[in-house]
């Protein structure tokens, strides 16, 4: 008896918004059935003493320090800017 039905995966595809023929349905039911079978066989894993983690690799903080610097001036953003008036740069409007 499989732990999970053709109803279930079709239920589960139509939350997802996919269109799945019957084989499809029937192939996924096999596949997700393994893949429930191999998340089971994890609980019978000793994990006594073992450090729960979140990566498998260590993990820093790679990014550089965060320094101020100085910004663009005005007039070189705005010979880039296809209209501007009064030091801003002027967009359609979107309403």
């Amino acid at each position: 008896m499989s732990r999970i039905s053709q109803e279930q995966v079709k239920h589960v595809a139509h939350l997802a918004r996919l269109s799945i023929t019957e084989e499809e349905a029937e192939r996924f039911q096999g596949q997700l059935e393994a893949i429930i079978t191999a998340a089971e066989q994890l609980n019978e894993v000793d994990t006594e003493g073992v450090i729960p983690t979140t990566h498998v690799l260590t993990m820093q903080n790679v990014m550089r320090e965060d320094k101020p610097v100085e910004g663009l001036k005005v007039e070189e953003v705005l010979k880039n800017a296809p209209d501007h008036e009064g030091g801003q740069v002027r967009v359609p409007s979107v309403f």
